[in-house]
């Protein structure tokens, strides 16, 4: 049993079902990744109900066990080699599952350094695993010297797959002190490269509007000055890290810095990064509160904003019920509302666009922008008040956001085969997604909306996906996407007096696509709110 000759084999069975096991994570590297490289995040997700997880991987190791035993009993006349015969069907039945699995992620897994440390040390585990139950299985074999036990002694490989989701979390946790250590280098050197940079930073927060209000006043800057931004959503250390090592910050005048927030602690560290001279906190809502708790820690940490911009510099506050006990004695702070001597007041929103008198100063300029709903006039307000305060014009301002050209996936009409799209994907809090409806509504035709809810509200995830199908009542249709978190979504629809007959629940994306094209005809428009990632799906 403890040959030369057989210790070979079992290391080279143990590291083939490992390296081949391996290949089936795909989506769980995916989901990983998603979720931050968060292990407990990422735990939540494979025990939701509804995503399936174990069932995959319980049919496949039902298969691959079911295919061995077959193999190695028939195949019995064939002595030792019986056992080896057994191991075909796990290559095999990989294969398929990993053919199958293929576009299983609405999300791309990012083929990045730390997925392949992660892949690694995963694959290390498992072979650990394999190796451990190739020596048990071999050893029974061996004691019992039944025939039938020594042809099926790989049998015991094909429980891995139960595993794997199991697996994962530890190979995280394991790579996880290389990848803080290589990214605090990395960010050390952003920070380094922004403190020697002129230029003024301005660090933008919030709830919400975040990216939307980085564009806005990018353009009403770029006016007179060059301007330098992190892309997209790029709003974590590492985000704003990378955004900062390719950008050429020499003879910029500014540099925006969206910061998002999952937990406390997160805007200090961007604020030790960025350093803004300036800063703008949109507003505040439930959003992230299933990571932060209580709305207490949760503003307290949107908060941190003002305490980390330095001294003399302006903050733009949006006025919510939130924000109102906010204050920085250090800073100059304008506060951003319908009654501030900030803000947009006389706001008359259309399916076109929306006008509105923007107040800077306490000094009304009438305002036309193709931007649709309450809360881009919002964003496009706060955006105007720090364009005003670093010393661009009324008249400027006004022209830039008439010029304003919608940012993608936030309320972004597109236009289809006759039918008009408002791809509001990235809209994932319920005031937003309250807006969106607003304008939805503003449209001719039949309206349809998408929409998996709103998720991340922790204690009020519930109540407010009921508040959101209320909201939907009424409209010609409804397709709900997913299993469990729709349900409350369906309860406030029906209870809103929302007509069964134009509800439909489906699985996916895909599915909820396929319905309309049955459904949709020239002239209506639909709405698709908050695209949730494979995490929440």
């Amino acid at each position: 049993m403890f040959t030369l000759t057989a210790i070979v084999e079992y290391v080279a069975v143990s590291l083939a079902a490992a390296l081949l096991y391996a290949l089936c994570t795909r989506r769980l590297l995916g989901a990983l990744q998603q979720a931050g490289y968060d292990g407990a995040f990422y735990g939540r997700w494979t025990h939701k109900k509804g995503n399936m997880v174990y069932s995959r991987y319980i049919l496949l190791a039902f298969l691959i066990a079911l295919a061995m035993l077959v193999f190695g009993i028939c195949f019995s006349f064939a002595g030792d080699w019986a056992a080896y015969i057994a191991l075909v069907p796990i290559p095999g039945f990989v294969a398929v599952y990993c053919a199958a699995d293929r576009r299983a992620l609405k999300v791309p897994l990012r083929p990045t350094r730390r997925v392949g440390r992660i892949f690694a040390v995963n694959a290390l585990l498992l072979f650990a695993v394999c190796f451990v139950l190739v020596l048990a299985a071999n050893a029974a074999a061996y004691y019992t010297g039944a025939a039938i036990v020594a042809h099926l002694r790989y049998l015991p490989l094909s429980v891995l797959p139960i595993l794997l989701p199991v697996l994962l979390r530890p190979a995280a946790a394991i790579e996880r002190p290389y990848a803080r250590a290589r990214n605090k280098k990395y960010i050390a050197a952003a920070a380094q490269k922004l403190a020697a940079a002129k230029c003024v930073k301005i660090g933008i927060t919030g709830s919400f509007g975040k990216t939307s209000v980085k564009n806005f006043l990018a353009e009403m800057l770029s006016e007179r000055y060059s301007v330098v931004m992190t892309p997209a959503s790029y709003n974590t250390p590492m985000g704003i890290a990378k955004a900062v090592e390719g950008a050429q910050l020499c003879g910029a005048d500014f540099f925006l810095a969206e910061m998002g927030a999952r937990r406390t602690g997160d805007i200090a560290q961007l604020c030790e990064l960025v350093r803004p001279d300036h800063c703008i906190l949109t507003g505040i809502c439930p959003q992230h509160l299933e990571t932060f708790r209580s709305m207490e820690a949760l503003v307290a940490e949107k908060a941190e904003i003002l305490r980390g911009t330095k001294e003399g510099g302006t903050a733009v506050i949006g006025r919510d019920g939130h924000t109102d006990a906010l204050s920085a004695p250090q800073l100059h702070c304008v506060r951003v509302g319908e009654e501030e001597p900030f803000g947009a007041k006389n706001i008359r929103l259309s399916a076109d666009g929306a006008e509105f008198s923007l107040a800077l100063g306490g000094v009304c300029t009438e305002v036309r922008t193709r931007l649709l709903g309450r809360h881009s006039v919002h964003d496009l307000a706060l955006a105007a008040a720090m364009a005003y305060r670093l010393g661009v014009p009324r008249e400027e301002i006004a022209h830039a956001a008439a010029q304003m050209g919608h940012v993608p996936h936030r309320l972004q009409p597109i236009q289809s085969g006759g039918v008009t799209v408002l791809d509001d994907a990235y809209n994932a809090n319920p005031a937003g997604a309250a807006c969106a409806l607003e304008v939805l509504r503003l449209f001719p035709g039949r309206k349809f909306v998408v929409t998996p809810g709103i998720v991340e509200l922790g204690v009020l995830e519930e109540s407010e996906n009921r508040a959101l199908g209320e909201r939907l009542a009424g409209l010609d249709g409804v397709l709900l996407v997913g299993e469990t978190l729709v349900l409350p979504v369906k309860e406030g629809y029906l209870a809103a007096g929302g007509d069964l007959a134009a509800l439909k629940i489906v699985p996916t994306l895909a599915k909820a696509q396929e319905a309309l094209a049955q459904l949709l005809k020239e002239g209506d428009t639909v709405l698709f709110l908050n695209d949730l990632p494979d995490i929440y799906g």
